[in-house]
């Protein structure tokens, strides 16, 4: 299995440093470091079942949405979205219901990971790939032995931690939909967008779709009402989704002016590396009290 990892904040040796993690906790949720390990965890396990047919495509962010997608696994019997988590306790996946300890989670992470292949589909239709006839799955596999689940049809598939071999076992003996070639020219096109033309004659037929597909935009959901661990909220609708994708094309001439005066702009928040001002100072705070700690442990070793 070919891995491409694309998660943001590694150094170049594929780490997660210090700032780098309380970076990714401000950014990404406090949960992201963990999360991370436990994809690692999942994606060994996968390198042991799946074949050199597949591709799996790690902490990918969907350009313009800056949406991070936990893992994309493309194989001959499909893409599926998977997201990993670390819950515990009593889990019921009831239909879209996500409830732990008899309560409705703060976080549904069915909803999110059915948003996420949703989001992946409309990315990939709007690339002109062509599924033929297949549609983006979705995948929830709990990582923590502590985790009890019962499921009753919940709207994406839902893996506990003893499953995950046979889960990478279903996947590799789906029935074909693309070639193993067709693998590996999907995946190049995910993590290496381009605007597709109208005409898009010199690509390969079985990628590139001959007509319009026949929805740029499935992805028609609202997440502003859930707070997100990865730092993404945001609304999506055909429209908005679209523009966001088609922002690099060109623009056409400016409407003349009318009567009307135009809306005023919110102003922007000024960034610094990457971060808003909240952000910086939240860090700064937080590099301090890690300062604090190394002076005060060598002055007490020191006085004694």
């Amino acid at each position: 299995m070919k891995i491409i990892d694309k998660t943001p904040l590694h150094d170049e040796k594929g780490q997660l440093t210090l700032a780098g993690q309380i970076q990714g906790r401000l950014k990404y949720g406090l949960n992201w470091p963990a999360e991370l390990e436990a994809q690692k965890l999942v994606i060994q396990q996968f390198d042991r079942v799946l074949e050199k047919g597949f591709v799996l495509i790690r902490n990918f962010t969907l350009p313009k949405l800056e949406l991070v997608i936990p893992i994309i696994l493309v194989g001959p019997g499909g893409i599926t979205v998977v997201h990993v988590t670390t819950a515990k306790g009593h889990i019921e996946a009831n239909g879209d219901q996500w409830i732990i300890d008899g309560k409705p989670a703060s976080i549904n992470l069915l909803t999110r990971v059915s948003r996420y292949a949703r989001a992946v589909q409309m990315y990939l239709e709007y690339q002109k790939i062509n599924l033929n006839n297949s549609t983006v799955e979705g995948a929830l596999v709990a990582v923590n032995p502590g985790a009890q689940i019962d499921s009753n049809r919940p709207v994406v598939r839902v893996v506990r931690s003893d499953a995950i071999k046979q889960f990478g076992t279903s996947l590799l003996q789906a029935r074909p939909v693309f070639r193993s070639d067709v693998v590996f020219t999907i995946a190049d096109r995910i993590v290496e967008p381009h605007v597709p033309s109208e005409t898009p004659a010199a690509a390969p037929p079985e990628v590139v779709e001959a007509e319009e597909p026949a929805s740029r935009a499935r992805a028609i959901f609202n997440a502003s009402d859930e707070s997100n661990n990865n730092g993404l909220n945001f609304e999506f609708d055909e429209s908005a989704g679209e523009a966001a994708f088609e922002s690099d094309a060109p623009q056409s001439a400016p409407r003349p002016r009318t009567g009307q005066p135009r809306p005023r702009q919110a102003p922007q928040q000024r960034k610094m590396f990457g971060m808003t001002t909240m952000q910086v100072t939240v860090l700064a705070v937080l590099l301090l009290c890690q300062i604090c700690i190394v002076i005060g442990a060598g002055l007490f070793l020191f006085t004694q």
